[in-house]
């Protein structure tokens, strides 16, 4: 091969390998969209604000002196208990009032939480603090650091524990059962309202995880970085199928990828600009996303 062949197989792995660390990252923050819409049907515009929020709990936690094993966890439970909360106070009480209600609401808590961190915290952003030291690794003209491999490893643990959990245990077999009938589940003896709860939990603490890990990988942290990543796991998530969990990382890392091949081959400008029209794509030719199945429903 040419020495310009060998440099252009190099340049797109780089690429290759910056959107796959940049899916995994929409990938966690999806699984949120997709568990919370698969039990209640509720699109939560919200949930890149959890993102933000396990950031800077991540951040004060690093600052105060604790490890990286230990600030990660907290972010989570942090981030996880904040959704709980919102879901009980904010979301219940009008969890029958119809989509739109539901999805003004989501709106409003969004940016709540946005202008709430910029009045408290302040709208600049905030270096985060050295979790761990970087290492990088070359592979010939191939560099790949440390943080890379933890954000993809951590989104590969994340996503297996997501699989055991919902398919190998009770309380999985009950998020699955109110997913398929809420009414049917609590015939049967569920609790419905602490299954939706945990499923919050659950999906928030995942977006908490990708903001410490965005926090470290590049190395800043604001009140509004859940803004775009919130919405772009949104179109992740119906990329892959909206509900269905293999599908949340498949979109994640589909337009992580792309994204990054429109920066390193294109246009960096029409970085965000792929984002969406790959969900005006597939809303007109696949509105159920790559994994999801088209379904009739009686009017």
């Amino acid at each position: 091969m040419s020495q310009d062949q060998i440099y252009f197989i190099y340049d797109f792995l780089t690429y290759l390998l910056n959107g796959i660390t940049q899916g995994s990252i929409y990938a966690l923050v999806a699984l949120g969209y997709t568990m919370v819409y698969g039990i209640i049907k509720l699109i939560n515009f919200a949930h890149g604000e959890f993102y933000m929020i396990g950031a800077f709990i991540g951040f004060y936690c690093i600052i105060a002196g604790m490890p990286l094993w230990m600030a990660m966890p907290v972010a989570m439970i942090g981030s996880g208990l904040v959704a709980v909360i919102i879901e009980r106070i904010v979301y219940r009480p009008i969890r029958y009032a119809g989509r739109i209600p539901a999805l003004i609401t989501a709106l409003g808590t969004s940016l709540l939480f946005q202008y709430l961190g910029q009045g408290t915290i302040g709208a600049d952003p905030k270096a985060f603090p050295t979790a761990m030291k970087v290492v990088t690794y070359q592979f010939g003209e191939l560099y790949i650091s440390n943080i890379q491999i933890l954000i993809i490893s951590s989104t590969f643990f994340l996503m297996c524990f997501l699989y055991w959990l919902v398919n190998h245990t009770r309380i999985g077999k009950a998020m699955r059962a109110t997913s398929f009938d809420k009414n049917a589940a609590e015939l049967m003896g569920i609790d419905t309202n602490r299954i939706i709860s945990f499923t919050f939990f659950l999906g928030a603490s995942f977006a908490g995880a990708a903001g410490v890990l965005v926090g470290m990988y590049y190395s800043a942290i604001e009140p509004m970085m859940g803004l775009i990543p919130g919405l772009k796991a949104f179109i992740a998530a119906v990329l892959g199928g909206i509900g269905i969990i293999p599908g949340a990382v498949l979109g994640g890392l589909v337009l992580g990828i792309a994204e990054n091949m429109v920066v390193g081959f294109w246009v960096s400008t029409y970085r965000d600009a792929i984002a969406f029209s790959i969900l005006i794509l597939i809303l007109l030719i696949k509105p159920s996303g790559i994994l999801g199945k088209n379904r009739r429903e009686k009017v």
